[in-house]
């Protein structure tokens, strides 16, 4: 079941946009002024430097809140359940602890430690909060799987093809060199707690606070994985892969471009990231980055003095970068730490997310009383799939 996400256009999420776009004009004004400076007398007014860099604060300040409004103003709709009744024995037992009434139901099963599967509308709504927080969930291909690993035979070399007419012979052609990749999933865990007298409460959605609770955590969690990742108990992150120079580099390694210059980089090494993966792959790129590195971008400009950066006219999408969306990763390093500071490429080909079905959730009334604990927990995996579709910027 997909939920349907809808959101709503509130006077505060207007006045948001449009601050927003008040103090993009001045940092626009106030970094010209500082680069004519900078041509005039080589050195800026330290003042105006001190401006750009409050103004370049501020517009990340104020890109957080128009998130946050457009989260709370999307709510995840669901068609009505066909079993209410063991709807409503789950509910029952979140707030109460009995799980009698879901004996015989195939909404929920109990598992080895004594915790309950969510039913998929509860499953749904963790997994819709998840992707509107996650920024890979966004980018990534996401398969659900039933099995502990997922499997996937992939091409490390083309198969061979040809030409010929209607009545001519076929040349026997090779077959492609196939590599298998695993994916295995690790368990990823979040213990919210919750007041009797929030349980007590009627009125109050429980999927709807479970679901809130451990979102942020599994996001935080997950994404640290997806880009850092070593592999074991967790997914795979696309920097964990050795990297090489763009063109050197064998199955199962990233392309990298070196910036001109040690702990900095231009835009024209943007444009060299750009145009390293094949054109197939650029269709639908993205930029990746963290928000001290999209700093630094906001002040660039091309050759006929355009900020190559744009930020984002429609709430809940991407600003963009030389045309392409341009996705803030928490987790990438910064320009100076000598790491891949930004990467760009089709990550929806070229990284994968796998799913375990089933989040189970154990109750836990005893631990820190006087509040109930939820032991929530779900398996996830990833990895690279597609090694020539993501490509990654070192500041040399």
């Amino acid at each position: 079941m997909t939920p349907e996400l809808q959101t709503k256009m509130t006077p505060e999420l207007k006045t948001a946009q449009a601050d927003f776009a008040t103090t993009f004009a001045a940092f626009r004004d106030a970094n010209d002024a500082r680069l004519a400076e900078i041509e005039a007398k080589s050195s800026p007014d330290p003042l105006l430097s001190e401006k750009v860099d409050r103004l370049n604060t501020a517009l990340d300040a104020q890109t957080k809140r128009i998130e946050n409004l457009t989260l709370s103003g999307a709510r995840p709709g669901f068609a009505p359940a066909s079993g209410t009744e063991a709807k409503s024995a789950w509910a029952s037992f979140i707030r109460t602890g009995d799980a009698s009434a879901l004996e015989g139901k195939s909404l929920s099963s109990v598992d080895g430690e004594g915790g309950l599967i969510a039913p998929v509308e509860t499953e749904s709504r963790i997994a819709s909060a998840l992707f509107e927080t996650s920024p890979m969930r966004g980018l990534a291909t996401v398969r659900t799987i039933g099995a502990t690993t997922f499997r996937k035979p992939v091409a490390a070399s083309g198969a061979q093809s040809g030409w010929a007419g209607e009545t001519e012979a076929r040349v026997e052609t090779d077959a492609p060199q196939l590599e298998l990749l695993d994916f295995p999933a690790g368990e990823l865990y979040a213990m919210p707690a919750a007041t009797q007298a929030l349980l007590d409460d009627s009125v109050a959605d429980v999927d709807a606070w479970l679901a809130d609770e451990v979102r942020d955590v599994f996001a935080a969690q997950e994404t640290a994985a997806f880009v850092n990742g070593d592999g074991v108990n967790k997914p795979r992150g696309f920097l964990s892969y050795t990297s090489r120079p763009d063109g050197l580099q064998s199955f199962g390694e990233i392309g990298e471009i070196l910036s001109g210059e040690a702990g900095v980089f231009e835009t024209d090494d943007l444009l060299n990231l750009l145009y390293a993966p094949n054109s197939r792959y650029r269709t639908n790129g993205s930029f990746v980055m963290n928000r001290r590195t999209i700093n630094e971008v906001r002040k660039f400009k091309d050759t006929e003095g355009n900020y190559i950066w744009r930020p984002s006219e429609v709430a809940g999408t991407p600003s963009t970068l030389l045309g392409y969306n341009l996705v803030e990763m928490e987790d990438m390093p910064d320009i100076a730490g000598g790491g891949a500071c930004a990467a760009f490429g089709d990550f929806r080909r070229g990284y994968l997310i796998a799913d375990r079905q089933g989040v189970r959730v154990l109750r836990d009334p005893y631990s820190a009383k006087p509040y109930v604990l939820f032991y929530t927990t779900k398996r996830v995996g990833g990895g690279v799939q597609d090694f020539d579709a993501i490509k990654v910027l070192k500041a040399a």
